[in-house]
């Protein structure tokens, strides 16, 4: 008996020992808890958010291959919503290039500006409205071209007015002065008198100022711009038209004066670098035209 009693107080001093061994590793182990579960509560979440940043650095710029004519405003056009649009562009000067056989056989109506994307029929697509469109349409660019029928209609309407109805009264006004080619049938393609000519431009110039009012009273309707506050593709295509009318010495309204100085400060360098290649090409026109009077 006593040998059991001795035998089993010695268990008892060591469970003891044992016991008061373990305590600090224990504490230890308590304190360490919390630290770890909250790693292991952290990881999944870092885990998470590690392809984001992944996706956020390699995501990139919408590129974009456009053919243009530097002192061209309809090529102005898209060159400023590219930009305002955040495309990553790679401009082809195709200044005398429009007729040879590698640009008629992808564009036979040898037109500029001229986008080529794998995503069209043909791979390539021409005309400034269009072109607009189209990027609008399949990059979501609802702030230029909103999805909302009526909204997208009056921008729709204000396009083709302008293409319709102002911008021949711009062409005819102004193309004689910048030395580009009239249209087959005009007066000035013609070989009327140049007195008759000059009466065809002085009479396009005047009727510029009923569609211009158009714009104002009712497709701006005390808006600062035809898509509201923010500048819509249509309002793009007007301001690059206007900046044709300075090289006619043309008297704009006022309130297009303070409408052209907006949508640049709105769009800043986008608008206002290739808005300088048209003002420089009319520097050019007119420092040309008094040298030779």
């Amino acid at each position: 008996m006593a040998k059991t009693v001795t035998k089993s107080s010695g268990k008892s001093a060591a469970q003891a020992k044992a016991k008061a061994a373990a305590k600090p590793a224990m504490k230890a182990a308590a304190k360490a808890a919390p630290k770890v579960a909250a790693k292991a509560a952290a990881k999944p979440a870092a885990q998470k958010s590690a392809p984001k940043t992944a996706k956020a650095k390699s995501a990139k710029k919408p590129a974009l291959k456009l053919s243009m004519l530097k002192p061209s405003v309809n090529n102005m056009t898209v060159r400023v919503f590219a930009r305002a649009a955040g495309f990553d562009s790679a401009e082809t000067d195709a200044w005398g290039h429009t007729r040879s056989p590698e640009y008629l056989a992808r564009n036979p109506a040898h037109l500029t500006p001229m986008i080529e994307d794998k995503g069209l029929p043909r791979g390539v697509l021409w005309e400034s409205c269009a072109i607009m469109q189209y990027l609008a349409n399949k990059h979501g660019l609802e702030k230029f071209y909103p999805k909302a029928p009526a909204k997208r209609a009056m921008i729709d309407s204000a396009m083709f007015y302008l293409i319709g109805t102002l911008y021949p009264y711009v062409a005819r006004a102004t193309y004689p002065a910048l030395g580009f080619p009239q249209y087959a049938g005009e007066v000035g393609h013609s070989d009327a008198h140049p007195d008759r000519k000059s009466e065809a431009q002085k009479a396009a110039m005047a009727a510029i100022a009923e569609p211009l009012e158009v714009f104002h009273s009712f497709f701006r309707e005390g808006k600062p711009f035809i898509g509201g506050n923010n500048p819509s593709i249509a309002d793009i295509r007007l301001a690059a038209t206007l900046e044709f009318l300075a090289v006619i010495d043309y008297a704009l309204p006022k309130w297009a004066q303070e409408y052209m100085a907006a949508i640049e400060k709105k769009l800043g360098k986008a608008y206002a670098e290739p808005a300088g290649d048209v003002r420089g090409y009319i520097a050019y026109v007119r420092s040309q035209a008094k040298a030779s009077a």
